[in-house]
Parts: structure tokens; C-alpha cells; sequence
């Protein structure tokens, strides 16, 4: 029979109605209020042994469209310094400057030679390395970072057509890469910038370095030193070409590199003789 206000009215009329009413809602109180206190305790545990929903892990993987977060889908990594997408092209050390960038290494006979030239024509590079390398050489990982060079991300198998891999392999890439850098160079050391493989960038993989704290990477000169011209026609590709730019693209790694050793003294030379002054590139400074 279904209850009325009437139903109600009827029980008052009948003390005995009324006192099994009363005790059937003193007794669903009761029921209701310790479900309460159980689903309460409940909480209270999922709450402490629960970390994985704790909120600080939940903004650390939060999204956002905003680009001055690094944003666009991608999971910004707990402190990391934010740094725009757009692809980095200056100079730090301001007009007319020149960004010397080491790409491949770090590798056991090339990087040293390259080090030392450095260090004679105390210049400052950027070393854009891959992870399997680095982890291979954590040796010469850390004598970068003593001569205080800068460290850069060049992906785990420097696949040049990343940019048409999916989002998560791009991802994979760059990550597992800055953590085999950081970790061989040890001391708290950190990759400042992203190069995807021969340019191969995406907007996925721009946000993806970002929100970790590296710059996009670029270059304005090839010298072509990859292709083992000889010296020559290294060092006369980066004289034609510098007008074009601040970074220059040089190669420890893949190969042979002698040329490259021989070509960038040259340059380097020419530079001093030049009075053109040298620095890393921007970090948090505009796209260019």
C-alpha cells in the first residue's frame, strides 16, 4: 500500500503503531550512522596509504593548453623549470655571438679532442647527446659538465623520423634519454635543451621537452661535417653560412671525426680572429 500523509495521521492515533514506528527509526538512524563512520574510516585509510591520488601527484600530471606551461597535453615534471617551445636559436652572449653544438657523443676517441680544443680557445659549447652514449661514457658525461659545457638531449636512437612516431614514442625518447644523461653526470648536473634528430621536431616533442625543463634546439648552420667533406669544406660551409645565424652544428659522434676535430680548430681561430665572442644558447629567451 503506498504511504500518504493520511498513513501518518492514522499510526499517532495508535500507541502501540507509534512506538514500533519510533523504535524502527531509532534503529535506521543507527544502521545509517555507522555506515557512516565505517565509509569514514574508509576514506580516512585510501587517504593516507593512497599516495598515487595524493594531490601533489595529480597537478604533477595535470594538462594544460597554456604554451607558457609547457602545455598542449603534455605532463610538466615536478620542478621543472619552465622554458618556452619555441625552437632556440640565439645566442645568451647577445648579437653576434656563436653557439658552438656537439651533436652524437659523447664518444671515447672524438670527445676528448674536442674538449681539449675547447678548452685551448676557452670556448663553452652545448653537447646534444643520446642516452645510450652517455650511459656508455658516464666518464665523459661528467668531463663536459667540469669544463663547463652544457648538456643537451638528443634522443635514445637518434630516429630521424620522429616526427612521425606517436606521441608516446616521442615521449619515450626524449625522457629515457634525459635521465641517462643526468644520471651519468651525476652531481645534480641537468640536460638544458631538446634537439630532436636531424630537426625532426614536433609540437608534441616541444611541449614534451618544455614541461621538463629543456629548450627546444635548433641550429642555423650545418656545417656538414657528418658527411666528412674534409676540413676545407667544413670550415668554409660555417664561414658562408654564419650569417645565417648564431648555432652551429658540429659532430662527435658517428663516425670517424677527425675532419670535424680539424675543421672546428680552424674555425675556432677564425672566431678569435674575428673577435667574435661565444655562449650556449637561450634557455628561456625568445623563439627565433
Amino acid at each position: 500500500m503506498t504511504r500518504t500523509d493520511t498513513d501518518t495521521d492514522t499510526r499517532a492515533d495508535k500507541p502501540g503503531a507509534l512506538r514500533a514506528y519510533t523504535q524502527g527509526a531509532k534503529a535506521r538512524i543507527a544502521i545509517a550512522a555507522a555506515a557512516a563512520a565505517v565509509a569514514a574510516t574508509v576514506w580516512g585509510v585510501t587517504a593516507v596509504v593512497d599516495t598515487g591520488h595524493h594531490p601533489r601527484h595529480e597537478n604533477a600530471a595535470r594538462r594544460t593548453d597554456d604554451p607558457a606551461n609547457g602545455g598542449g597535453g603534455s605532463p610538466r615534471a615536478p620542478g621543472a623549470q619552465q622554458v618556452p617551445e619555441g625552437i632556440a636559436h640565439d645566442s645568451e652572449a647577445g648579437k653576434g655571438a656563436v653557439n658552438i653544438t656537439i651533436d652524437d657523443g659523447p664518444d671515447p676517441t672524438w670527445t676528448p679532442k674536442v674538449l681539449d680544443l675547447l678548452k685551448q680557445y676557452d670556448v663553452k659549447a652545448t653537447f646534444c647527446m643520446t642516452g645510450p652514449q652517455a650511459k656508455d661514457h658516464p666518464d665523459l658525461v661528467k668531463k663536459v659538465v667540469a669544463g663547463g659545457h652544457r648538456l643537451c638531449d638528443h634522443t635514445m636512437d637518434h630516429n630521424t623520423g620522429m616526427d612521425k612516431k606517436p606521441v608516446e614514442y616521442q615521449q619515450q625518447q626524449i625522457l629515457d634519454a634525459k635521465k641517462l644523461i643526468e644520471d651519468a653526470a651525476g652531481g645534480g648536473a641537468k640536460v638544458e635543451y631538446y634537439r630532436a634528430p636531424g630537426g625532426a621536431f614536433t609540437p608534441d616533442s616541444r611541449r614534451i621537452a618544455a614541461a621538463n625543463g629543456m629548450r627546444p634546439l635548433g641550429w642555423n648552420v650545418d656545417s656538414k661535417d657528418f658527411s666528412k667533406p674534409g676540413a676545407a669544406a667544413i670550415v668554409n660551409t660555417v664561414k658562408s653560412e654564419i650569417k645565417n645565424g648564431a648555432t652551429v652544428l658540429f659532430h662527435d659522434g658517428g663516425g670517424n671525426r677527425s675532419q670535424t676535430v680539424e675543421a672546428l680548430e680552424q674555425v675556432l681561430s677564425w672566431l678569435k680572429a674575428e673577435g667574435r665572442p661565444t655562449g650556449f644558447p637561450v634557455v628561456t629567451g625568445p623563439s627565433s
